[in-house]
C-alpha cells in the first residue's frame, strides 16, 4: 500500500526551475573546504551530480570520502565553499537560511543513521514535527496512518526509550515522509541495526521509492544495500570517481 502517495506535490516543486525537465538535484563544481587552525581540509572537491525525480541513488567509498558532507550539502544542511547546488529548480546559494529551510521543510526527508528522535516526544509526535515546523496543524490522523503503514500501529503513544532500534527507525522513516517529500536522503538508515532488523528497513526505503516516485539517495557501507539502488556512485578523497549505469532499482 503506498504510503502517503499524493502525486500533485511533485508536480508543483519545480515552480521556478529552467525546464520541465530538469534534474530534481544537481550540483556543478561543489566543493568543501573547512579551516582548522592555519590549515584547510579539502573534503569535497570538484563534484558534478545529477538526481533525477524518482531516482533511488547509493553513495559508496571508505570513511572520510566526503559521503555524509555531500548529502548533507544537497540537503541544504550546509554551505559549499565552491560551486552550486539546484534542488527543485532552486540554487540554494540564492537563498537565505528561512528560504532555505522552507525549501528543505516542502521538499527534503532525511534518515539519519542515528534515528535523531526527540526522547521526551512519543512516536507519533515525532513524527508530526516536520509539520508543527511549517506551522500546519491537524494531521495527527495522518502521522498515525503512516506509522501504521510502517508496522507501529501500536507503538503511536511509546517514546524513543521504549522502542527498539529496529522501531526507532521506522518512527524516523515515518518522520521523513509525513510531508510527502520529493527527495529523501538517507546516511547509513541501517548502520546501527543488525542484520534482521535491517531488511524489513531495507524493504520500505525502496518501497516509498517506488511507490510515492520520491527520489533516494543514500550513504552506506554495505555493498548489497548499495546493489538495491538503480545507481551507484563510489567516492574517493572528496571526489567522485564513477557514478555506474542508471538501470531498474531491484
Amino acid at each position: 500500500m503506498p504510503i502517503l502517495s499524493d502525486q500533485n506535490h511533485r508536480d508543483t516543486i519545480a515552480s521556478g526551475s529552467d525546464t520541465v525537465n530538469s534534474p530534481l538535484l544537481e550540483t556543478h563544481g561543489l566543493g568543501r573546504t573547512y579551516k582548522t587552525g592555519d590549515h584547510e581540509l579539502t573534503v569535497l572537491s570538484d563534484v558534478n551530480l545529477q538526481v533525477a525525480a524518482g531516482e533511488s541513488c547509493a553513495i559508496i567509498g571508505p570513511s572520510g570520502s566526503g559521503k555524509t558532507t555531500l548529502l548533507g550539502l544537497c540537503a541544504g544542511l550546509d554551505s559549499p565553499s565552491s560551486g552550486w547546488i539546484r534542488l527543485g529548480g532552486q540554487r540554494l546559494e540564492s537563498l537565505d537560511e528561512d528560504r532555505r529551510a522552507e525549501l528543505r521543510g516542502r521538499m527534503v526527508g532525511f534518515v539519519f543513521q542515528s534515528f535523531q528522535l526527540i526522547p521526551t516526544l512519543t512516536a507519533i509526535e515525532n513524527v508530526l514535527i516536520p509539520l508543527e515546523l511549517r506551522g500546519l496543524s491537524g494531521k495527527t490522523s495522518e502521522a498515525a496512518d503512516l506509522l501504521a503503514q510502517v508496522g507501529l500501529q501500536n507503538r503511536l503513544t511509546h517514546y524513543p526509550s521504549q522502542l527498539s532500534g529496529g522501531e526507532q527507525q521506522r518512527v524516523a522513516l515515518a518522520r521523513a515522509f509525513i510531508h510527502k517529500p520529493a527527495i529523501l536522503f538517507a546516511d547509513e538508515p541501517t548502520g546501527n541495526l543488525d542484520a534482521a532488523t535491517s531488511e524489513p528497513i531495507i524493504k520500505m526505503l525502496f518501497d516509498l521509492n517506488r511507490e510515492n516516485g520520491t527520489a533516494l539517495v543514500l550513504v552506506t557501507h554495505d555493498p548489497a544495500l548499495a546493489r538495491l539502488a538503480g545507481r551507484v556512485i563510489s567516492m574517493r578523497a572528496g571526489k567522485i570517481v564513477s557514478q555506474g549505469e542508471r538501470h531498474e532499482s531491484a
